[in-house]
């Protein structure tokens, strides 16, 4: 960002004293290049804020606040990624009412002497068709139109089937879950309960991460991660070939995949919907969009996985004080209250 165009909005919001603070913050600053052992002579900034630093974000924010946008077009920033989109049945009036606001954006980047990256911008068409829109373009250059896109951690296919998405993460995390096999694993002396805890704490928000939106796959997708749970939990807990997944998931008190998507969904809502921010319960109202890629909305994983009832059984607790060995009993000693799988120390 240009220095004085910035301080000339901070000018515009902000009092005298914190206007002079930030003014301090961002002049007199100098960079220089080291490699390896060679450093450079120091340069003076001209430009820009220190990177990394922990006002950079929100100065950044404060500066493009004012990015334009149309009545016919709906723009999300996330840092310093923006997304524009235009909906329409006709492909030629979408890509119309999104060349236009492209133009708006191009203009107030020159304006303001920024310039946008169009070599990393995308454009994809969110069709169940195979044609796409006609193409658009940013500072003359027509942008590329690939099949997935990735915005912000989530990659996002033409069609909207999270196929793409989940099959990354089931990558992730059988590549984390061979790293950690050596402790959680069925030789590892490690309690049941710290086991647990690993899988809570390193790979279960691995895919939990935008279960909010994902968790509208369809359920062939969704079984992916299901299984891989499933085969996580076997391995944490030792279980034979024979045993249920529904048994393992009950005596350990683990929610199932289906079960934690509506979950996290609910909570996700509830929150919105209390958020201090008044544009935040806007994003889980009802909205007249017309339903074009035949898809469950966001606001259906709540309805969508409801809980199937089962034979009640006895849950036992989790005691740290047990090690696995395998299903060597299925009896419960008089003095002993740990689950029937493992035996005290």
């Amino acid at each position: 960002m240009i220095k004085y165009g910035f301080l000339c909005k901070l000018h515009a919001i902000f009092p005298t004293n914190i206007y002079n603070v930030i003014n301090s913050y961002l002049h007199h600053r100098h960079f220089f290049i080291r490699y390896r052992e060679a450093y450079s002579t120091l340069h003076p900034v001209s430009s820009g804020v220190p990177q990394g630093s922990v006002l950079g974000l929100f100065l950044y924010l404060i500066y493009t606040a004012d990015l334009p946008t149309t009545p016919n077009t709906i723009t999300a920033n996330f840092a310093d990624d923006t997304a524009v989109l235009a909906t329409n049945a006709d492909p030629v009036i979408a890509a119309h009412k999104l060349q236009t606001a492209l133009t708006d954006i191009q203009h107030w980047f020159t304006k303001w002497r920024l310039k946008a990256n169009e070599l990393k911008s995308s454009h994809v068409t969110f069709k169940l068709k195979r044609f796409s829109c006609p193409p658009v373009q940013l500072n003359g250059t027509s942008l590329r139109q690939p099949e997935v896109v990735k915005y912000p951690g989530m990659q996002l296919n033409r069609r909207f089937t999270w196929r793409k998405q989940i099959t990354s993460k089931r990558r992730h995390l059988d590549l984390q879950l061979r790293k950690l096999y050596w402790i959680i694993g069925r030789k590892s002396q490690l309690s049941l309960e710290n086991k647990l805890l690993l899988y809570k704490a390193i790979l279960k928000p691995i895919w939990a991460y935008g279960i909010q939106l994902w968790g509208t796959a369809s359920n062939s997708n969704i079984d992916i991660l299901e299984g891989f749970q499933a085969k996580v939990l076997r391995i944490i807990t030792g279980a034979p070939r024979y045993e249920p997944n529904a048994m393992i998931h009950r005596d350990i008190l683990v929610s199932t995949f289906k079960h934690a998507a509506r979950t996290y969904s609910i909570t996700y809502r509830s929150t919105l919907v209390n958020n201090p921010n008044k544009l935040a319960p806007s994003l889980v109202r009802g909205h007249s969009y017309p339903r074009r890629l035949k898809r469950k909305h966001p606001q259906e994983v709540q309805t969508s996985f409801l809980l199937v009832s089962s034979v009640p059984q006895q849950i036992y607790p989790v005691l740290s004080d047990c090690t696995l060995i395998g299903d060597t009993s299925l009896d419960i000693s008089p003095a002993c209250h740990c689950h029937p799988r493992h035996h005290c120390c």
